[in-house]
């Protein structure tokens, strides 16, 4: 299999998954309510300019201000030393900076959670082949650029063109392009760049100056080169409009654009969607039987690698091995899939020797060699765990889709039932001791009404001789482990009409929810919440039945099947 681009369309969203041989490799997801901004460049004002943690607070616009750092405010300048020598030197930011000043800025990191946008002043525009840095004279040519010779040509054709101070780096789908293409690419960036300027003298700050391109546009002028073999789109509006950007960006790419008209769904048939709901579990499984445990914290990511299922064949030392090349390259896979920046540890299986420690340590920096976000592993710790960086720029696949449980506030740990019992029980005490009442009835979860009701009504019991009360309990499935409330309190009589939906007597059809724990041939069926317990009716599980109510209690009653 080769290498696609495939794109799913729907009112809610874009999504563009990155294909390389069958596997996917990266997912973008574009809202119409939660548009990219990072790449945009704005004219901000100084806020506040902290000279103690070399740093700015600058209005761009945003809801929160956005942070520059000294290092991204100015490129470090050059000055003479005493000796005749040449030494590089960074200015504080108190020397660059003051409060009401405007300045350029283009956001590099977008807001996330309660942190503002990151920004620099060292501007960037991307082209098709080059990227334009306007304050930075600095020349790069991709290092996916082949041959001696042909970097020499780029090198020679940037230097050429830059002027002012300006600065270009080469990219990767530059190599084999004529100077003529190179040239034209190069003129759209500074006309951009010359327009930015102009709105800059025109504007007021906080001012928005260039809006980066959106994610189709991004996708042909940064993905769709010779080596992506299919552009599918499920859409025949952005079908179209891949054809007319690829007309102007890379023409010679048309013949690859295919629109996709199946029923069947182009996630579905390129196995995407699989992947995706794989890449939202904190467990992945490894083709050799071993597995990867991925937690994310506010501060890094640490990723722990296990052996599993996988015993090998041979001994320890290859078994650890090969889970740890393994491991190493889907470490790199699953960076790219999720997008997670930031610092990374990782913590393969011990390993004896040097040699294989170096050799998964060479496996993983061939990983991630085609990675675009910058991935640098910094080596071994003395603890033996692996130290590597990712560049973040926006929101990744978690963050899109997933957001933190209501209940365990993202910790992924909720309260135990004999913890949330020891807890009702506290609470059902202080109740009966501030206020009169003879009886209470509360609904809980029916894990938790097990608990404490107890083993023949014995937590039951104890309870209410310590609270002198009557507590009717409710199992109710919609309710979460930690969730309680007292439905009603007040007399006995009161309160036991609202706890017994049900008389003795009484003739009903329900339907039998499950088997009894305990005793398989008995059935539960449930009426309000109230347990009725069902003999002979564990065959009809999922089935509806009439029964006739043969006895009640306060926690459950007891039914019969009637013909």
């Amino acid at each position: 299999m080769g290498n696609e681009i495939v794109v799913n369309v729907n009112a809610r969203e874009i999504r563009l998954a990155l294909m390389e041989n069958g596997n996917l490799q990266e997912i973008y997801v574009e809202k119409p309510e939660q548009q990219r901004i990072a790449g945009n460049i704005y004219k901000g004002k100084v806020i506040n300019v902290l000279p103690g943690m070399q740093a700015a607070f600058i209005d761009i616009g945003l809801e929160k201000n956005a942070y520059l750092y000294v290092s991204n405010a100015l490129p470090i300048e050059t000055v003479l030393t005493g000796n005749g020598k040449r030494k590089k030197k960074r200015k504080r930011i108190n020397e660059i900076l003051h409060p009401n000043q405007s300045v350029i800025v283009q956001i590099t990191k977008e807001p996330i959670g309660t942190k503002g946008a990151r920004i620099t002043s060292k501007i960037s525009l991307p082209g098709r082949y080059m990227v334009l840095t306007p304050m930075d004279s600095h020349i790069g040519i991709s290092h996916r650029v082949d041959g001696e010779k042909e970097r020499k040509r780029l090198r020679k054709l940037a230097n050429e063109v830059c002027q002012n101070g300006e600065g270009l780096i080469v990219r990767t789908a530059a190599n084999g392009v004529s100077n003529r293409e190179l040239k034209r690419d190069y003129r759209f960036l500074k006309l951009l760049w010359e327009s930015i300027k102009e709105k800059s003298r025109k504007l007021k700050a906080p001012a928005l100056l260039h809006h980066d391109a959106d994610l189709i546009f991004r996708s042909v002028r940064d993905f769709f080169g010779i080596d992506i073999d299919q552009f599918i789109i499920d859409d025949s509006k952005v079908y179209k409009r891949v054809l007319s950007i690829a007309s102007d960006l890379a023409p010679d790419c048309i013949d690859r654009v295919f629109h996709y008209t199946q029923k069947r769904d182009i996630f579905d048939t390129f196995g995407v969607e699989t992947e995706i709901n794989k890449a939202l579990k904190r467990k992945v499984w490894l083709k050799c039987g071993g597995y990867l445990i991925i937690d994310r914290t506010e501060a890094m990511t640490v990723i722990d690698v296990n052996t599993g299922k996988f015993v090998g064949k041979k001994n320890l030392a290859d078994t650890i091995l090969k889970t740890n090349l393994e491991a190493a390259t889907e470490i790199a896979r699953q960076l790219r899939l999720r997008d997670i920046g930031g610092i990374i540890i990782i913590d393969f299986i011990d390993m004896e020797t040097e040699v294989n420690q170096m050799k998964v340590l060479t496996a993983l920096d061939e990983a991630i060699i085609d990675d675009r976000a910058q991935p640098t592993v910094l080596g071994i710790t003395s603890l033996g765990l692996v130290e590597m960086t990712r560049k973040k720029v926006s929101s990744g696949l978690s963050e899109i889709m997933q957001k933190n449980c209501p209940y365990c506030e993202g910790s992924g740990r909720v309260i135990s039932e004999e913890a949330m019992c020891s807890y009702l029980e506290n609470e059902i005490k202080k109740y009966f001791s501030s206020y009169s009442t003879e009886a209470i009835l509360i609904e809980v979860n029916p894990l938790v009404a097990a608990v404490l009701i107890g083993s023949g009504g014995s937590n039951l019991n104890r309870l209410e001789k310590e609270c002198r009360g009557t507590i009717f309990i409710r199992g109710a499935e919609n309710r979460h482990v930690s969730d309680w409330t007292i439905i009603s309190a007040g007399t006995s009589e009161n309160v036991q009409m609202q706890a017994l939906p049900v008389s003795e007597g009484d003739r009903l059809s329900v339907f039998i929810e499950e088997q009894h724990q305990n005793n398989p041939s008995m059935g539960i069926a449930r009426v309000n919440g109230y347990v009725l317990q069902v003999p002979e009716g564990g065959n009809f599980v999922g089935k509806r039945v009439r029964l006739e109510v043969v006895k009640t209690n306060r926690t459950y009653g007891i039914s019969q099947i009637v013909h």
